[in-house]
C-alpha cells in the first residue's frame, strides 16, 4: 500500500500542486486571454478529429461500420461546437460585460416563468438541424436582469471524473468548470477510455502547458486518491448514483454530478399514416440503440395508451427496425450481465438478433405500469433493452397520468420525451405545454430525442433543479450551458413530427446508413466552414 501511495503521489500529486498554484491566476486572467487559450485548443481539434474518431471506434469495436459516425458526432464535433459557443459568449462578455440575448427570443410563460430560445441561433443552425428549436426555461421568479452567471468566483481546483461511454463528456465538463465556475481542473479520464488520453492531452495542450489543466487516466485507486487529496476543492462526476454515494460518503467536498436516468417517452395517440409510424419508430429505436444503449439518456420506458388503436402497429415497427439494426459488440463492462439480470424470468421479453457472451440483441419487454416493484422503472439498464408499458384514458386523462407516472414511478430526472402528431399538438396545445412544464426533468424533447440536446451546447445539461444529496435523482448542477444562465430549470427541445423533406433521415438515426460519412463531414464543416462539407451533409441525409 505504501508503494502504491508513493506512485500516486509521484504521478498525480505534482500535477495537483501545479494546478493549485495556477488557480488564482486563472481566476484573474483577462477574458481576452481566456479566449486565446480556448481558441488555441479549438484549433487542435480539427487535425485530431479523425484520430479521435478512430480511437473511440477501436475502444467500442465498431471500426469500419456506420456506427463510427456516432463517435465523430459525440466526440470531436461535439467538442468543436462547445468551444465555438463558449468563445462566442466570452467575446460578448469582453465587449458588453455579460452575454447578450435578443429580447425577441425571450417569452413569458404562465406564472411569470421566463423561457429563452437558444436554438437555432443562426442560418447555419437552421441548415444543420432544420425544424429543431430549443428553449431554456428559467427557475420561476427569475427576472430578465438576473439571467446570467457572474464568472468572477475565486480560483479553485476541481476534479472532473470522466464518464466511460461518450468521449466528449469529460472535455465538455471541464470547459464548463473552467468558464462558468472559474476553476482549474484535473481531468481523470475513465479507465475504459484511457487510449483516448493522448488525444485529449494533445487537444488541450495550451491549457495544460499554462498550468490550468491536467489530464490523466486511471481507475479506482487513482480516483480515490484524487477525491481525498487536500488540494482538490470540488468534484464533478458523470456516472452512476452508486458511484456518487460512494464518493459523497468519503468526503465533505462539494460535488456536482450527472447521474443518468431511466428515460421515458410518452406517445400521445392520434391517427398516423404508415410513414408516420415508421418515422417515430426510427426515433424511438435510435434513442434506444445509439451507443448500444449505453447512454445516460438512452430511452428505457415507452409509455403508450391502451386506447390507441395503432399501439400494436408502432410496437411492430419498432421490432422490425430492431431486427434490421447493425449488430455491435456489448463493449461496456457489465452490460451483458445487466441484460441477463433484467431479462431473467420474464416471459414477455422479445429479442431481435443474436446474443452471446459479447453481444446483446435489441430487445423489448412488455411490463405492467401498475407493478410498483418493476426493476425496469427503477434501475438504469445501460444496454439495448426497451420496456413498453401502457396507461388508460382519453388523451388529456392519459397525458396527465403519464406525466405522474414519469415523475413518481420512474427513477431519475435527467431527460424525458413526448411524441405527438401535428393535429394532436394543435388540439391539445395547452395540455401538452402543461405536461412539459409539469415533467420534473432537466430536459424534455418534444418530437425529437432529448439526447440531441447533449450536442446543442447552449442548453444546460443536468438533472431537474432542486435535487439534494439526500434525494440525488440525476445529480446536482448543470454543465454545457454556454450562454451561462444562472438558474435554469429545464431545457426544452422541439422537433417536427414529420421531417421535411419527407425522405430526410437525421444523422443521429441508427437507420441512417451514411452516418459515418456525415459525422466526418460535420467535423470538417464545423472546423473550417466548408460549403462542400455542408452540401455533403445535406445530400447524405436525404439519401438515408
Amino acid at each position: 500500500m505504501d508503494g502504491q501511495r508513493a506512485r500516486l503521489n509521484s504521478d498525480l500529486g505534482g500535477a495537483l500542486e501545479r494546478l493549485h498554484a495556477g488557480a488564482a491566476g486563472w481566476a484573474r486572467l483577462a477574458v481576452q486571454a481566456k479566449i486565446r487559450l480556448l481558441s488555441q485548443c479549438r484549433a487542435r481539434i480539427g487535425p485530431n478529429s479523425e484520430r479521435w474518431t478512430a480511437v473511440a471506434s477501436r475502444i467500442k469495436a465498431i471500426g469500419g461500420s456506420a456506427n463510427e459516425g456516432e463517435e465523430a458526432m459525440t466526440g470531436p464535433w461535439g467538442a468543436l461546437c462547445a468551444f465555438d459557443a463558449y468563445i462566442a459568449t466570452l467575446k460578448e462578455i469582453a465587449r458588453y460585460g455579460e452575454p447578450r440575448t435578443d429580447r425577441r427570443r425571450v417569452r413569458m410563460r404562465a406564472g411569470g416563468q421566463l423561457a429563452v430560445e437558444v436554438f437555432p441561433a443562426d442560418l447555419r443552425d437552421r441548415l444543420l438541424l432544420g425544424g429543431v428549436r430549443a428553449e431554456v426555461w428559467m427557475a420561476p421568479g427569475i427576472r430578465q436582469d438576473e439571467l446570467y452567471l457572474r464568472i468572477d468566483a475565486p480560483g479553485r481546483v476541481c476534479l472532473v471524473l470522466g464518464a466511460g461511454n461518450v468521449t466528449s463528456i469529460a472535455l465538455l465538463d471541464v470547459l464548463y468548470k473552467l468558464v462558468a465556475e472559474n476553476s482549474v481542473c484535473f481531468l481523470k479520464v475513465h479507465a475504459l477510455l484511457s487510449p483516448l488520453t493522448p488525444v485529449l492531452q494533445d487537444v488541450l495542450a495550451p491549457l495544460v502547458d499554462s498550468g490550468y489543466l491536467s489530464v490523466a487516466s486511471g481507475g479506482a485507486a487513482e480516483g480515490a486518491y484524487l477525491c481525498e487529496h487536500p488540494l482538490v476543492d470540488a468534484i464533478h462526476i458523470t456516472g452512476s448514483a452508486a458511484t456518487y454515494r460512494s464518493i459523497a460518503q468519503s468526503t465533505a467536498k462539494p460535488i456536482t454530478s450527472e447521474l443518468g436516468n431511466v428515460s421515458p417517452a410518452i406517445v400521445l395517440p392520434g391517427r398516423w399514416s404508415e410513414r408516420d409510424i415508421e418515422f417515430v419508430a426510427e426515433q424511438i429505436v435510435s434513442a434506444k440503440l445509439h451507443n448500444d444503449g449505453c447512454n445516460c439518456i438512452a430511452l428505457q420506458v415507452l409509455v403508450l395508451s391502451t386506447q390507441w388503436p395503432q399501439r400494436a402497429a408502432l410496437l411492430a415497427a419498432i421490432a422490425r427496425l430492431m431486427r434490421r439494426a447493425d449488430e455491435r459488440p456489448a463493449y461496456y463492462p457489465g452490460s451483458v450481465q445487466r441484460f441477463a439480470s433484467f431479462a431473467a424470468g420474464r416471459g414477455t421479453v422479445r429479442s431481435y438478433g443474436h446474443s452471446d457472451a459479447e453481444h446483446i440483441a435489441p430487445s423489448i419487454a412488455e411490463v405492467d405500469a401498475a407493478d410498483v416493484g418493476e426493476p425496469l422503472f427503477r434501475e438504469e439498464v445501460f444496454c439495448p433493452l426497451l420496456a413498453a408499458t401502457a396507461l388508460e384514458g382519453d388523451v388529456p386523462t392519459y397525458l396527465r397520468a403519464a406525466v405522474r407516472f414519469c415523475n413518481d414511478r420512474v427513477a431519475g430526472n435527467l431527460a424525458a420525451n413526448i411524441f405527438a402528431d401535428s393535429v394532436t399538438m394543435r388540439q391539445w396545445a395547452h395540455e401538452i405545454e402543461a405536461a412539459v412544464a409539469e415533467l420534473r426533468y432537466g430536459c424534455v424533447g418534444v418530437n425529437v430525442w432529448s439526447g440531441v440536446a447533449f450536442l446543442l451546447p447552449a442548453l444546460p445539461w443536468g438533472g431537474f433543479s432542486g435535487n439534494t444529496p439526500e434525494r440525488i435523482g440525476s445529480g446536482i448542477g448543470v454543465v454545457h450551458n454556454t450562454r451561462l444562465f444562472a438558474r435554469p430549470q429545464k431545457s426544452v427541445l422541439y422537433g417536427p413530427f414529420r421531417p421535411f423533406p419527407r425522405r430526410l433521415k437525421p444523422p443521429w438515426f441508427v437507420t441512417q446508413r451514411h452516418r459515418a460519412q456525415i459525422g466526418e463531414a460535420l467535423c470538417r464543416y464545423q472546423d473550417r466552414g466548408s460549403p462542400f462539407a455542408l452540401a455533403r451533409i445535406a445530400w447524405l441525409s436525404l439519401r438515408g
